[in-house]
Parts: structure tokens; C-alpha cells; sequence
């Protein structure tokens, strides 16, 4: 009896670390395999990459947790990329009226948080108002952001945006770039939010049993529909860190975003079926991605093989997770 208890534990403690363990053996490997990894310079260049899927991960893991998910976050990156580096650059021009409308950094940084907060404002909406599956609406969301982009973008990039927006995804800021710091806020507030407040409280009762969420009074609507919007807005902020950091608007920007935070926050431990999992586990899970994709470009694998390979891991992350809720 207390050999099978002690088992038990033994699973429970290797569950808790799975990520951090895995973390550590994938530096480990690629450190002897590569002497470029663990320089400074590769290190901070990989945490500026990672930020980026940070940013679009935790607003993933809110939807996860709700028993949802999000395909459309990289397809509103670039929308919300293009939107902030169209108005930067050219404004809105009103021929008709004889009519030019200028914007300060400040004012397309928000113009573009706001539309990515529609867009997932918009799927949340349609999910809840329509029964619409989450997979289906936000797939839809995924098409109609691209065709916005390439309609917005002419298909053409939108570039040299200006020093002071560049420095967003460039800058640096006490000796840490600028999207670590951004990311690292935004992991905050997170966790904030799901451990502390009424709506992290609300996210994880909805993911793990709505039925029952719904009859002890919370409103599956108003949650369903806030979180989708935090998710939108989030992937805004993804796409202007990824524009200011390229100097650039690119049409095909964000592509495969949404598979690598969907990777993220099941590598870190999220239930796909909800209600279980951590913003923490899922910034472990995003530096796992990008310690994996910076590794795989320094051993000069194959685009094509790197796709094979993160493919292997979501399932092996996916099984992992199936097994540890039958326990």
C-alpha cells in the first residue's frame, strides 16, 4: 500500500516538473551539440523571440483553460501589425472631405490594441451568441483577419516605420530588451488574474465543469467573451512587437503562431479539455519552443525537418496530458 502511495507521489512531483525537466535536458543536449547557444548574444536573441509567443500564449491559456481555443491569434497579429504600421506611416486620408488624420506612435499602438480586442471580441461574441464550436469560429476569424491584412497591406509590406517605434522590439531597457519587459508584464497581470481575481476563479469553474459553473450563477457568456478579447488584444501586442522589430509590416506575418502557443501552453501542462493548468507552466512551455526552434536553425536542420520535429513534440505533450488526467 504505501509503495503504490509513494508511486503516486513520485508521478505527481515528476507531473509538477515535466516542463522544467524537459527544459533542462533541451538546453543540456543543444549546448553539447552547439557552443553558439548558451553565448549572451544567442540567449538574448532567443528571449526577444520568445516574448512574442509569450505574449500570444497567455491569452491562449485563458481560452484553453475555458475549454477553447484560438486559431485565429496569428492571422490578428498581422492585422493588428499592419493596422499600427499603416496609421504610423501614412494616417487616414479623407479625399472627399479634403481630410488627413495623423497618429503618434501612442495613438497606432492603441487604434491597433483596439482592433485585435474587436476581432476577439468578435469570436468570443459569435462562439457564445450562435453555438458556433470554438475551433470552427476562430478558424473562420483566421481567414477573414488574413484577407483584411492582404486587403489593408495591398500585399505589399509597410516599412521603415521610424527609430522611436522600432525600439518597442529592439530597444533595451536596464540591460533587458524592451519585449522581455512587455512580455513580463503581461505574464504578471496574468497571473494576477487567474490566481487572484473572481475571473480567473470563473475561467477555471468554466473549463471544468460549465454545467455546474452555470447553475452556481456565473455568467458563461460575459467570461467566454472577456476572455476571447484579452486573447485578441494580446496577439495585437504580438504583432506590434513583431512589426517594430522588423522596422516592418508583412503581410504574411504570423504565420504559425498559433500553432507554436498552442504548443506553448499544452507543453506547459494546460488541459485541452480545461480547467487545468498554469500562465507559469505556459511561459515554461514557450521558451521549451524556442529553445527547440533556436537549437534546430544552429544545428542547420531543415525547415521542413523543424516542423516534423515540433509536430513530435505537441503529441508527445498532448499524450502526456491525457495520461496524467487519468491519474
Amino acid at each position: 500500500m504505501e509503495t503504490a502511495i509513494n508511486r503516486k507521489k513520485y508521478r505527481q512531483t515528476i507531473s509538477r516538473f515535466q516542463s522544467l525537466i524537459a527544459l533542462f535536458i533541451l538546453c543540456f543536449v543543444i549546448s553539447l551539440l552547439s557552443d553558439k547557444f548558451l553565448t549572451a548574444t544567442n540567449i538574448w536573441n532567443v528571449m526577444r523571440q520568445i516574448s512574442v509567443n509569450i505574449c500570444i500564449s497567455v491569452g491562449m491559456t485563458l481560452v484553453v483553460l475555458t475549454a477553447g481555443i484560438d486559431l485565429s491569434v496569428g492571422s490578428i497579429l498581422a492585422l493588428c501589425g499592419a493596422i499600427t504600421a499603416g496609421l504610423l506611416k501614412n494616417g487616414i486620408e479623407i479625399p472627399s472631405h479634403n481630410l488627413y488624420i495623423g497618429f503618434t506612435i501612442f495613438g497606432a499602438i492603441i487604434t491597433g490594441l483596439l482592433g485585435g480586442s474587436l476581432l476577439g471580441w468578435f469570436n468570443g461574441w459569435a462562439i457564445t451568441k450562435f453555438k458556433v464550436p470554438p475551433f470552427a469560429a476562430t478558424l473562420a476569424m483566421l481567414t477573414i483577419a488574413r484577407g483584411l491584412t492582404m486587403l489593408w497591406t495591398k500585399g505589399f509590406p509597410i516599412s521603415n516605420l521610424g527609430e522611436k517605434f522600432a525600439s518597442l522590439g529592439t530597444g533595451w531597457f536596464l540591460g533587458i530588451p524592451s519585449p522581455v519587459w512587455i512580455s513580463g508584464i503581461i505574464v504578471f497581470i496574468a497571473i494576477i488574474i487567474t490566481n487572484k481575481t473572481k475571473l480567473g476563479r470563473y475561467i477555471y469553474a468554466i473549463g471544468g465543469n460549465e454545467s455546474a459553473a452555470t447553475l452556481s450563477g456565473i455568467n458563461i457568456k460575459k467570461i467566454k467573451i472577456a476572455v476571447y478579447t484579452i486573447a485578441g488584444a494580446l496577439a495585437a501586442v504580438g504583432g506590434i512587437l513583431v512589426t517594430s522589430r522588423l522596422d516592418a509590416a508583412q503581410p504574411n506575418a504570423g504565420t504559425g503562431y498559433e500553432l507554436d502557443s498552442i504548443a506553448a501552453v499544452v507543453i506547459g501542462g494546460t488541459s485541452l479539455s480545461g480547467g487545468r493548468g498554469s500562465v507559469m507552466g505556459t511561459v515554461l512551455g514557450a521558451v521549451i519552443i524556442g529553445v527547440l526552434n533556436n537549437g534546430l536553425v544552429l544545428l542547420n536542420v531543415s525547415p521542413f525537418w523543424q516542423q516534423v520535429v515540433k509536430g513530435f513534440v505537441i503529441l508527445i505533450a498532448v499524450v502526456i496530458d491525457k495520461a496524467n488526467a487519468k491519474e
